[in-house]
């Protein structure tokens, strides 16, 4: 359903969001809006805001996120602690303007989510000296609830058969006004994702993929979010996504779309099927190639795989 279906108490478990938000980072700050605000993420910036006392500087990305705007804003947060909520395409934009790099370190936390972050923008980051942290979480929970793997002050989690995360605790929706079936609120005070992880002995939540994203081919397995990192790494890869198509011999076959790295050669299949199975099973190598200008997108960054499958079923 909509996450306008959401109930009840919207209020309550998006202040305790952004309450134990501020507890993680280090106290009450002004931040700024550079995303879309009818998104949780935009949403959660404003409430913190109000929580702080402060007034959001806001970016207008109606059009498109202008780095060259981004030091003016950030300028204009004024004195004290100074806060921005990211998406990894916004991230990665402003790393590459020095004007726009240098404002982000200014700030003493940028979160960053939507969505998986690709190492060599995290790498970017950390070289240039901006401070991020990575979130994950969703509408359900108010938005992100863990930060750098470990959960905020009350959010539980656990990881349910079969590899499904859960989360538990103040900053989760009760429910569904209009609920589904099955419903991943049905035990009380419990979300139940979509989302595939593990949580190490000292409680560091690794996110390994959604479910639903699955690739079985030949037997195996493979979540897209490896294959991804995996492509990252190879150097004419800009940026990639992973998907699966039906394939009568495998059940499915593992392919990617790449958007090639600037100034560089378009890499060959079996320069990235090389190069996956260096560090994966050859089975999670991908068997088909497709270069593509862009990736498709929706809300606020995330990857469309369901677009990539539309748009590449036909082809063999």
């Amino acid at each position: 359903p909509p996450r306008s279906t959401l109930f009840p108490y919207p209020t309550l478990f998006r202040s305790a969001s952004a309450t134990a938000t501020h507890d993680r980072l280090g106290g009450p700050g002004s931040w700024l809006l550079a995303l879309p605000p009818h998104h949780i993420a935009g949403v959660q910036v404003l409430v913190r805001s109000v929580i702080a006392g402060s007034t959001p500087v806001e970016l207008d990305v109606s059009g498109g996120f202008e780095v060259a705007e981004l030091p003016g804003a950030i300028r204009r947060l004024g004195p004290g602690r100074r806060y921005a909520s990211l998406v990894a395409t916004q991230l990665a934009k402003a790393l590459l303007d020095p004007a726009a790099a240098a404002a982000l370190t200014e700030l003493d936390a940028v979160l960053l989510g939507g969505g998986p972050a690709p190492g060599r923008v995290l790498g970017a980051a950390a070289a240039a000296g901006v401070t991020v942290v990575r979130t994950y979480g969703m509408s359900e929970t108010a938005g992100g609830c863990v930060y750098d793997g470990v959960p905020l002050d009350g959010v539980q989690l656990r990881i349910a058969d079969g590899g499904r995360i859960e989360i538990g605790g103040p900053t989760l929706a009760k429910g569904y006004r209009n609920p589904v079936d099955p419903d991943p609120f049905a035990e009380p005070g419990w979300f139940r994702t979509n989302d595939l992880g593990t949580v190490d002995d000292s409680g560091v939540l690794t996110v390994l993929g959604r479910a639903d994203d699955a690739i079985s081919t030949g037997g195996l397995t493979v979540l897209p979010q490896p294959v991804e990192s995996a492509l990252c790494a190879h150097p004419a890869v800009g940026e990639c996504a992973v998907f699966g198509l039906a394939d009568d011999r495998l059940g499915q076959r593992v392919v990617a779309a790449v958007v090639v790295s600037v100034g560089s050669p378009p890499p060959t299949l079996a320069e990235l099927r090389s190069h996956v199975a260096r560090t994966l099973d050859v089975l999670a190598a991908p068997r088909e190639l497709h270069i593509v200008d862009a990736l498709p997108r929706r809300g606020i960054g995330k990857v469309d795989r369901m677009a990539l499958v539309r748009r590449f079923a036909g082809d063999q």
